[in-house]
């Protein structure tokens, strides 16, 4: 299995733009929002828990989380629990509603994530690593923690394998 480390650096490798970053302080949690939401249905009470897709793949996420490290999957674990709490008090109205939300948060998010990826000038990570898909609300997390001077120690073994962050080129005609 791969480590902590190794997944951050694979994801960090396409996403060395600031701008790129940002996009996805907005798009990855539209996105995993919108997920839970449109996994919320159908659910079945179980040992009088509401017990849906959206949980299933919630509690795997988390287990993923975890595995690589604790304290960062108590944080998913928590985030994931949250955008399952969402999705669910969504599902519980109308169909309308409930499937309107969550492919609009969906379809901005990913529109958000390509523009990113535009100034990027890379494609997504997912696109040659499926498991992009779950590293990347890590990865915001974790650039979270960097961004409040947390984590130093990973923030360096992950820039001396990916780069650091660009730096943004002023206009040279200012």
């Amino acid at each position: 299995m791969k480590s902590l480390v190794d997944h951050l650096s694979q994801y960090a490798a396409y996403h060395r733009d600031p701008r790129n970053i940002a996009s996805h302080f907005i798009g990855i949690p539209l996105i995993v929002v919108a997920v839970a939401v449109l996994l919320s249905r159908p659910g079945w009470p179980v040992a009088g828990l509401w017990l849906s897709p959206a949980v299933l793949l919630a509690l795997a996420s988390a287990w993923f989380y975890l595995r690589l490290e604790v304290r960062l999957g108590v944080v998913m674990t928590v985030l994931l629990g949250l955008s399952v709490w969402l999705g669910q008090i969504l599902a519980a109205h109308s169909t309308l509603l409930w499937l309107s939300s969550g492919i609009a948060m969906f379809v901005v998010g990913w529109a958000i994530q390509f523009v990113g990826h535009h100034y990027e000038g890379r494609k997504p990570a997912f696109v040659d690593d499926v498991t992009g898909l779950i590293v990347g609300p890590l990865f915001v997390v974790v650039e979270l923690a960097f961004l409040l001077g947390l984590r130093h120690d990973l923030k360096e073994q992950i820039e001396a394998r990916a780069g650091g962050v660009r730096l943004r080129q002023k206009n040279a005609a200012a």
